[in-house]
């Protein structure tokens, strides 16, 4: 086809394609976007792990919160240091936010430092349509890029 010898036909669309940030050409490939400022050096842990080892890793994290992820990446809850008991034997699911916040790697990243100031947060979640995460962008970050 036209001397192409690999051509793909992506179902789901462009949006979908950039929603999961994934690699794009033409006139803004550079575009300020949440995906441009993320980061995946947070602490993930699964459910089950103890919350006294969790919090052990996040003191010597630059984020005061874990990420609790399934086996398969999908982000579950939030695990912020402020409720992590360190002589706890609990599993982390127990005191974790479930369901936090999350944003598409697409999303412009002015739009996402709006909403992180509008809630006085200071980190956006970013995660696939399916709530797979990918990373963690800082508000300074976006807003820089914004």
């Amino acid at each position: 086809m036209l001397g192409f010898t690999e051509v793909y036909d992506y179902v789901p669309g462009k949006v979908d394609w950039l929603a999961h940030g994934l690699p794009v050409e033409g006139e803004r490939p550079e575009a300020p976007i949440a995906g441009r400022a993320m980061r995946d050096d947070v602490v993930l842990c699964r459910p089950g792990d103890l919350v006294g080892h969790v919090l052990e890793l996040i003191e010597r994290s630059p984020y005061p919160f874990a990420l609790v992820l399934s086996d398969d990446r999908t982000l579950l809850g939030r695990a912020p240091a402020s409720a992590l008991d360190p002589a706890s034997d609990r599993p982390v699911w127990d005191v974790a936010e479930p369901g936090p916040k999350t944003f598409r790697p697409h999303t412009a990243a002015e739009k996402v430092a709006g909403v992180l100031i509008d809630k006085e947060l200071r980190w956006a979640i970013v995660t696939t349509p399916e709530g797979r995460f990918l990373g963690v962008a800082s508000r300074e970050d976006l807003e820089r890029l914004g």
